[in-house]
């Protein structure tokens, strides 16, 4: 079994052993491939997860699974290496687990950006967005601050800077908590509240919090909708211009048998879903119910709220979000994608009832004593650190302190990490069982005499979505039919119907109403038939195939007698 903790983070070579151990460990159920390079040079590793002796992957239904995008949100990459572990240790045990790798397949890539995470993970840790190609100038800023680990402890945290112009005072009933000072408050006690970090070429007055050189933030660098640096800051110089972005669509689009994506980042503690930049209204009406439904499981399954992007999880009221992944698998795939923010701080808090974005604009001080006593009570004061003095060498004295963001607040605390993402294996198997499923439903051969036979073939499909997925697919016209396939015996002739059929699409079971009314009708639309007039001799086998590009792929053979 490869040597995995549930209660770390781990750094790139590290997680490509685990990773390879798997393939070793579990030959019949795991591979792994290298889906293309980061911008510096590192595998971005693809696990293929399925029951190889049943068929290929590329020949059932699959569900992508990915995390990491963002730099400092780690978490994800342990996300994925736990659903892993649960496939390939509850195979031939775990019936739902059993079925959906004999008949599907998962593509699990832990880590997007390996660059990236590499920086956050260093013992003296940088903090980026995303990927570390220098973005928009190949330049280091000047003049300003620097945000790093000033005092080597491994942490980057606040600097407190007494100032009498200062937005900030000591909290009256908890001296280590910071409010704001009122609008028309005077002669307090006031401080600067600033990012730990150097100050380059301080001239003693201004300070200019720099942003990193690499301000890309892979996420708006997906096709759909990319808006240029101006609109948009850190989508890249064009769409997909990144490599690990690049790497993501170039698989993705040429494996038309991913019926849905799920990718992970951190945090709020939420499900989301597009669009990002249009309401619900926008939507078919069947995706937007199907999407709705399929949340409803997730928020049964792991707890966390299932919400629009544009109608709760906007940055600024009038401002949207576009170039992100989900956004670009749903419009140009025409397939499920959801974006999962792993981890909520204020719900371990007791804090149940807020908005995730407005909350950092305005929230009672009672939530910041909730919090503080969660950092006391349960992570053992590593959370909030007391404020500690530091002479710092363009500020002088100054102090320390405030939150452990990355520790408490950007991913799970280590003793957190295995409860909540154990939240999703059981969630993301049912999403891959959901997708069409193709079967045969009848193969039979009807004698007409002088050596012709009726060879009828009746394709189904068993799974609760339709072939196309969603309605999006077929309005874009970006899922091919069920394509129906003969392969007679030498000497054998064709002698009605054609070598190749396309069905076109078969209906699941996702569309009925919630209970039977009158004239309820269930048509068969999941089903499918074609024949064909073989001229051949008794006892000749016939090769029967159907194919769809998102419920997979069917063979059979029929004996002519």
């Amino acid at each position: 079994m490869p040597d995995v903790r549930f209660d770390k983070l781990y750094r790139y070579e590290d997680l490509t052993q685990i990773l390879q151990a798997y393939t070793k460990e579990f030959p019949h159920l795991v591979s792994i491939e290298s889906i293309g390079k980061s911008y510096e040079g590192r595998d971005i590793w693809l696990m293929t997860v399925t029951c190889f002796a049943t068929g290929s992957a590329t020949e059932k239904p699959a569900l992508w699974v990915d995390g990491n995008i963002h730099a400092t949100e780690l978490a994800p990459s342990s996300v994925c290496l736990y659903l892993l572990q649960a496939l390939v240790t509850s195979y031939g045990t775990h019936p739902e687990i059993t079925r959906c790798l004999d008949t599907r397949a998962f593509y699990i890539c832990p880590r997007v950006n390996p660059d990236g995470a590499e920086l956050a993970l260093a013992d003296k840790p940088k903090y980026i967005r995303s990927g570390t190609r220098p973005y928009p100038y190949d330049e280091e800023h000047q003049d300003g601050l620097v945000m790093e680990d000033i005092d080597g402890d491994g942490r980057i945290l606040m600097m407190r800077v007494p100032d009498a112009n200062g937005a900030w005072k000591v909290c009256p009933t908890e001296p280590r908590l910071l409010v704001q000072r009122e609008p028309t408050e005077t002669g307090g006690e006031y401080y600067r509240l600033l990012p730990e970090g150097r100050i380059d070429d301080y001239d003693g007055v201004l300070i200019d919090i720099l942003r990193p050189k690499e301000g890309l933030d892979l996420n708006r660098n997906f096709p759909y909708l990319w808006r240029q640096e101006s609109e948009q800051q850190g989508a890249g110089a064009y769409p997909t211009s990144e490599a690990e972005v690049r790497s993501l669509v170039h698989f993705i689009t040429s494996h038309p048998n991913i019926t849905g994506a799920i990718t992970f980042h951190t945090f709020s503690g939420v499900l989301l879903r597009p669009y990002s930049h249009l309401s619900d209204e926008e939507f078919p009406v069947n995706d937007l119910r199907t999407y709705q439904r399929i949340g409803q499981k997730g928020t049964e399954l792991t707890e966390y709220p299932n919400i629009s992007v544009f109608h709760e999880f906007r940055y600024d009221p009038k401002e949207v979000v576009t170039g992100a992944f989900d956004d670009w698998v749903y419009e140009h795939q025409g397939i499920f994608g959801w974006t999962v923010e792993v981890w909520s701080p204020q719900r371990q808090a007791g804090i149940s009832e807020y908005k995730y974005i407005d909350w950092y604009r305005e929230h009672p001080l009672e939530d910041d004593l909730k919090l503080l006593r969660w950092s006391d009570e349960k992570l053992g004061g590593k959370g909030y650190i007391d404020w500690y003095p530091y002479d710092h060498p363009q500020l002088g004295q100054i102090e320390l302190g405030g939150w452990n963001a990355m520790y408490a607040w950007t991913n799970p605390p280590p003793e957190f990490l295995e409860k909540e993402i154990a939240r999703f294996p059981e969630w993301l198997v049912w999403h891959l069982l959901i997708s069409p499923k193709l079967e045969i439903y009848e193969a039979s051969v009807r004698p007409l005499g002088n050596s012709t036979y009726t060879v009828r073939l009746v394709v189904q499909n068993t799974g609760w979505l339709p072939t196309y997925v969603t309605q999006k697919a077929l309005e874009k016209k970006l899922v091919r039919g069920c394509i129906c396939e003969i392969e007679l015996p030498e000497g054998a002739t064709l002698e009605m119907g054609k070598r190749r059929e396309n069905l076109g699409q078969l209906e699941g079971r996702a569309y009925k109403p919630s209970a039977p009314t009158r004239r309820q009708g269930d048509a068969t639309q999941d089903r499918a038939k074609v024949e064909w007039v073989v001229s051949a001799n008794q006892g000749s086998v016939v090769k029967l195939l159907a194919r769809h590009e998102r419920a997979g792929v069917v063979r059979t053979e029929v004996t002519l007698t």
